[in-house]
């Protein structure tokens, strides 16, 4: 089949769907409210299954070339000793996000996306066969159609990067808080704090987030504290967290929910924007191959739905366990034995 398609939003999921369909013959056409492509961004896990579509995509080998290849990560305490050493067996590349949606971008046809366009409820949209809401957490489009908005998790997170290399995947966590060190490429460091509402409550108002931070964290391991030593000016990223609760379905109509529109999620298991890629090819295929809309989307919803939400409540799980408040040693004894488990 095809047929036209309207997109809303360019990020990760919107513009890999875009990629697909004009691959598959479609026309289609993008509204962002951004004016362009963002040029700073922290690094995205891109799992096998997200590199596989990327490469059904055609973006695989552009995002390899910029991208930094990790196998597990070490699970701290903040002095620093081991709790536990995550799939040592799985490989995963790093891509920062501008240049991950810079090679979902390539080569598209100019003009194809308008930008600068928030799309409302009550915006009447360019007609087509089909309406892709990839318009993220705070989705207008499932609002309008489920009534349903983000919930918090109850965390906040400070995200970041540095000057410098680092030569693998960490995660510190400790009472009710965790800090988070990977590459972001050869010359830089990613890093990602998360923490407990609560325990900023009393932070005076006026403290920057590198003072938080210091605050927080000063007397960890040293590789928490070269992070911490490094942060000079750099922009920090701060927000509350948020996730969606299930849906009853991705699909309303002639309206497909993509990415975090459908089922955003804690950033605790990396999956986020793996999530996003698996949606766009899914409706791509079932775009292609179904004979009319309505079973396409119906196809859609069956592959995805499922799989993403046990991902979105494992995410929620992870968030909270990493940042418990007590029982601390109970919780790290059953992390390592679930580690030599799996």
């Amino acid at each position: 089949m095809r047929g036209s398609a309207v997109v809303l939003g360019a990020g990760v999921a919107g513009l890999a769907t875009v990629r697909g369909l004009l691959r598959a013959g479609w026309d289609v056409h993008v509204l962002e409210r951004s004016p362009g492509l963002p040029d700073t961004g922290t690094a995205l896990g891109m799992w096998p299954e997200a590199m596989h579509a990327l490469d059904l995509l055609g973006a695989g080998d552009q995002v390899r070339a910029t991208s930094v290849e990790q196998r597990g990560a070490r699970l701290l305490r903040p002095d620093g000793t081991e709790i536990a050493h995550l799939g040592p067996g799985r490989t995963a590349r790093l891509v920062p996000r501008p240049a991950l949606l810079a090679a979902l971008a390539e080569g598209l046809p100019a003009g194809l996306i308008t930008w600068n366009t928030s799309v409302t409820a009550s915006d009447v949209l360019p007609p087509a066969d089909v309406v892709v809401a990839a318009d993220g957490i705070h989705s207008p489009a499932r609002v309008a159609l489920f009534g349903t908005v983000a919930r918090p998790l109850g965390t906040v997170a400070f995200r970041g990067t540095v000057p410098g290399s680092v030569g693998g995947v960490t995660e510190t966590w400790g009472p009710s808080r965790l800090f988070g060190i990977t590459p972001h490429d050869a010359e830089s460091t990613n890093w990602f704090a998360s923490v407990r509402a609560d325990l900023l409550d009393p932070v005076p108002s006026r403290t920057s987030a590198a003072g938080i931070l210091r605050r927080l964290y000063g007397n960890w391991h040293p590789d928490v504290r070269r992070v911490l030593d490094a942060l000079g000016e750099h922009p920090i990223d701060r927000r509350t967290l948020l996730d969606v609760a299930p849906l009853p379905s991705y699909v309303s109509g002639r309206t497909a929910l993509l990415g975090d529109a459908a089922h955003a999620m804690a950033p605790n298991l990396g999956r986020g924007a793996c999530e996003a890629l698996l949606d766009a090819t899914a409706l791509v295929e079932a775009l292609t191959a179904a004979p009319d809309v309505p079973g396409a989307l119906h196809r859609y919803d069956d592959a995805r739905r499922g799989s993403a939400t046990r991902t979105v409540r494992l995410a929620r799980l992870a968030n909270t366990v990493s940042t418990a408040q007590h029982l601390l040693p109970v919780r790290n004894l059953v992390v390592a034995a679930a580690a030599r488990l799996s």
